[in-house]
């Protein structure tokens, strides 16, 4: 396995919490840049396909794959990160809109639906592959779920569709709605898995995916903040629920998964234990050895200085967001597994530093210096 400096080499704007898990939730890429536990050749390969593979989660399921001795098929445009994938992987190129001539004729023990929001893409595919693949793994997303005031578990309710033909739906029209139709489109897409691959579907519903190469900056901005040290601004109280989930151990657990042939619906985001944002920021700032010092604004300030929750204070939705309270028991019971915060936050930052220093001036989430500054001495002024 390659070291970590190895691996690094080789290696939207501001919007509200769920629109920003909407628009991001289901991209992925990198390689694995710490040992994993479960690391060892499997005894059965499988012959896996993954739709994709080339975005945040893609290649670390392939470099876990291949390192557990299954042959890995990747299907995408090959435009993203071209040459980046180990010479091993098979990479056809097509689109999902329309271009899937490639996949014709061809057999898989299973398919990973990576990249998927609309549900004509699976049912292109889908008529494509059926019969042609024992197992349909598709990455849905917590946003499925509407807001309520409980976390969800796997029978919650879901988001319902209200457009005239979802069939229709375009990825230009759901940016055209602000992302209001990613969760129901997703939703519908789960359907459309389950109705073409019945009783052989996986469906893995990721909350915040977060690690090295994240390109949204969302997690990042905390590492990279408390790297730099001296007083920061933090928001709300340190008890106030967070849920994230590092992209290599959800891509290694999704693995393992199809190993198992598991299927079913599992949400997938973490840590194991119900997290607040205070122990999130205190185990970053040991990890990194920073000097660091917290100040915590409440939530009603923030709000009248509109600072907003998940875009400006990224990870974060307040003290009443119900979705960081997402139930992953049914995952936990099947073997999902997450690294240490202290990892996901140097490698995150190690990740981060690799970047051209123009991508490093110009972070995608959270407060520019600038303005955190402005909100601090707000903040000082009203307590005065």
């Amino acid at each position: 396995m390659a070291s970590g400096t190895d691996a690094l080499q080789r290696l939207y704007p501001y919007m509200n919490r769920r629109r920003f898990i909407q628009m991001c939730s289901a991209t992925a890429l990198v390689s694995n840049t710490t040992s994993s536990l479960f690391a060892e050749k499997t005894p059965a390969p499988l012959h896996i396909l993954i739709l994709g593979g080339t975005g945040f989660t893609g290649p670390y399921q392939v470099r876990y794959a291949l390192s557990r001795g299954h042959k890995v098929t990747t299907f995408n445009r090959g435009k993203s990160h071209p040459g980046e994938l180990p010479n091993e992987v098979e990479q056809l190129i097509g689109d999902r809109n329309g271009q899937l001539d490639a996949l014709n004729g061809r057999q898989w023990d299973v398919v990973i639906d990576n990249p998927t929001t609309l549900p004509v893409w699976v049912r292109d595919a889908a008529q494509i592959l059926k019969g042609n693949v024992d197992r349909y793994v598709f990455t849905s997303t917590i946003s499925v779920y509407p807001d309520s005031k409980t976390g969800p578990d796997e029978n919650a309710p879901l988001q319902s569709y209200d457009g005239a033909d979802p069939y229709k739906e375009t990825l230009e029209s759901m940016k055209a709605n602000g992302f209001k139709l990613y969760g129901p489109l997703k939703a519908l897409s789960e359907r459309e898995a389950e109705k073409w691959f019945p009783g052989k579907t996986l469906i893995i519903r990721p909350g915040l995916i977060v690690g090295p190469r994240d390109e949204s900056d969302r997690f990042t901005y905390w590492p990279v903040r408390i790297d730099h040290g001296g007083e920061m601004l933090v928001p709300g109280n340190p008890e106030d629920p967070v849920q994230f989930i590092d992209a290599r151990d959800l891509a290694e657990w999704t693995i393992r998964m199809v190993e198992n042939r598991e299927t079913g619906i599992y949400n997938a985001t973490g840590p194991t234990k119900p997290f607040g944002i205070g122990p999130m920021l205190d185990g970053i700032k040991n990890a990194l050895k920073s000097d660091a010092n917290f100040t915590w604004v409440s939530e009603e300030f923030l709000t009248e200085q509109k600072v907003q929750p998940w875009s400006d204070m990224p990870v974060w939705a307040g003290k009443d967001d119900a979705v960081a309270r997402t139930n992953i028991d049914r995952a936990l019971s099947n073997g999902l597994t997450f690294r240490p915060l202290e990892v996901t936050a140097r490698d995150t930052l190690a990740w981060f530093k690799s970047l051209p220093q123009d991508r490093q001036s110009h972070p995608k989430a959270g407060l520019s210096s600038q303005r955190e500054a402005e909100v601090l001495a707000a903040w000082k002024k009203q307590k005065l």
